[in-house]
């Protein structure tokens, strides 16, 4: 194995609850009421939807006796499936702050501990979180949080991958993967499970609705009547010679094959996607990168040494 390069889920296509628009000749992200299910190929005007939109999107309006056409349906939940039991593998998410000119991932942290991009090479620091730390000034580190998900029996280990900057989206997919985890005794791969789309309001909204994401069982399925499921479909994958454990360990050593998970091309991605029109009065360019990451960690540095001395 390529020592340096983070093996993750094969990704086959992109779950999204926004894209971006043009205005004023800039490309801002712009926030959606509804799931949308892309290829991983653009067009001049956007990500080229997967095949499997509109067949959820035709699905929805048959079980809601709508009408309309299945493009004009709304598509506010989608039938997943976990790839891993170990919910850390299923959802990956840490502080980030992204070069925006590069694409590149400067800095990522648990709240605890962070490695550093540095002229010097990859540093271990303290993680204060963004609230509190020099290099986060200016809202530019975010959580990221990656979410993988199997949407089709025809790919065992194909992921669909949503990704987001939404303390709301990650907070409640983590929880609910800790919970069906816990509840179904570990077999999370196999519980029927949906992501669903939820709104609300806040003070820091303005009233107007923000939409995240949600994971929940499938509409119609009790509690345990889920577990029971899952019980049986363990049960067959074991007795065909499955083995889950050994898929959940070789994606963690998988996971662990890098410092920086994130290469350029999909770094890029990610800053059009969640910075794009972002700027601060600390930094009216929103464009961190080494010199300035090095700048403030000399001046960390300095401090630690005077409070040292005094």
């Amino acid at each position: 194995m390529i020592k340096g390069l983070a093996i993750t889920p094969p990704i086959l296509g992109r779950i999204s609850i926004g894209k971006i628009v043009e205005k004023n000749g800039k490309r801002l992200p712009e926030k959606d009421d509804q799931f949308t299910i892309t290829s991983q190929i653009q067009s001049k005007d956007g990500w080229i939807k997967h095949p499997l939109d509109e067949q959820l999107r035709a699905k929805a309006a048959n079980q809601n006796q709508n009408q309309t056409r299945a493009q004009n349906q709304k598509l506010c939940s989608i039938p997943v499936r976990m790839i891993f039991n170990d919910p850390d593998l299923n959802l990956r998410a840490e502080y980030t702050l992204f070069d925006k000119q590069t694409g590149r991932p400067v800095c990522i942290g648990n709240g605890e501990t962070c490695q550093r991009l540095t002229q010097q090479g990859v540093e271990q620091h303290p993680c204060p979180s963004p609230d509190i730390c020099p290099l986060a000034q200016g809202g530019l580190c975010k959580p990221y949080g990656r979410l993988y998900v199997n949407l089709d029996d025809s790919d065992e280990f194909g992921t669909f991958i949503f990704r987001t900057t939404g303390f709301n989206s990650i907070r409640t997919l983590a929880a609910r993967l800790r919970y069906y985890h816990a509840a179904s005794n570990g077999l999370l791969s196999c519980l029927p499970l949906q992501l669903t789309l939820r709104g609300k309001s806040t003070t820091q909204s303005y009233r107007t609705p923000v939409y995240y994401v949600d994971l929940t069982l499938r509409d119609g399925m009790h509690l345990q009547e889920a577990i029971q499921t899952a019980q049986e479909i363990d049960q067959q994958s074991k007795a065909a010679g499955f083995n889950q454990s050994a898929l959940d360990q070789m994606a963690r050593q998988g996971y662990a094959n890098a410092q920086f998970e994130v290469d350029g091309e999909e770094g890029l991605e990610i800053v059009d996607e969640f910075y794009t029109g972002e700027t601060s009065p600390q930094n009216p360019k929103n464009e961190p990168d080494l010199s300035q990451v090095q700048d403030l960690q000399q001046g960390l540095q300095q401090s630690v040494k005077a409070v040292g001395k005094a």
